[in-house]
């Protein structure tokens, strides 16, 4: 893919044409990582006539350096943890134990709102595509696939526009199939790699939810 990528739009567009064999089957359905990853996993169903829903997971930033995973949870209980950032940075129990509790809490607030009271998706058996904009350590997208797999799923695939050949490598050792279109280094953030990488509100996650499963009611 040719970097940068003007849009997220253009990103799951890129995307789906890498994902078409799964197109028109019954059993696929498409995940995407709220906030960003929604309008990318958005034009993958499209493509793939196929169900699109959520997997909820937040990161866990490293105390004063949010930006920098330590580990990632997944709605479920699922939890992954980077042992190498912890234990380099000496970040006690306790500390990390606030940033799990703060993310859980914020986690939840998320499930509320975008989903209301609407059932969570039945996994068993089906192909899952999990869907990001991009990945950087690749921590919330582990704690994903872990969520995942508790369910038995048939196949699990990620698929994403950018990442590191680190992460992706990582990445490959855990899911069925591993999508992505550039790995480019260095690598330093996602946004650098798209002309426009505004931020997507809870308001925008809602509004195309509302579209989606409005049309599938």
């Amino acid at each position: 893919m040719e970097l940068p990528i003007s849009d997220r739009t253009a990103a799951g567009q890129a995307l789906a044409e890498a994902l078409n064999k799964y197109q028109e089957r019954a059993d696929v359905i498409v995940l995407a990582l709220p906030r960003g990853g929604l309008p990318v996993a958005l034009e993958v169903a499209k493509a793939l006539n196929a169900s699109l829903d959520l997997m909820l997971v937040r990161k866990l930033g490293t105390p004063g350096q949010k930006e920098l995973a330590m580990g990632a949870i997944a709605s479920g209980g699922s939890k992954v943890m980077n042992q190498e950032i912890v234990h380099s940075l000496g970040i006690s129990p306790e500390a990390i134990e606030q940033v799990i509790e703060e993310e859980t809490k914020e986690l939840k607030r998320r499930e509320r709102y975008y989903r209301g009271e609407r059932p969570w998706p039945k996994l068993a058996d089906q192909c899952v595509i999990l869907v990001d904009d991009g990945l950087a350590t690749g921590a919330t997208m582990r704690a994903a696939i872990d969520a995942v797999r508790d369910q038995q799923p048939a196949r699990i695939v990620v698929a994403v526009p950018v990442a590191p050949m680190r992460t992706i490598a990582m990445l490959r050792k855990v899911a069925d199939e591993v999508i992505c279109l550039a790995e480019p280094e260095p690598f330093i953030a996602i946004g650098q790699w798209y002309l426009d990488f505004s931020q997507v509100s809870d308001e925008e996650v809602v509004s195309i939810l509302n579209e989606v499963w409005g049309e599938n009611s």
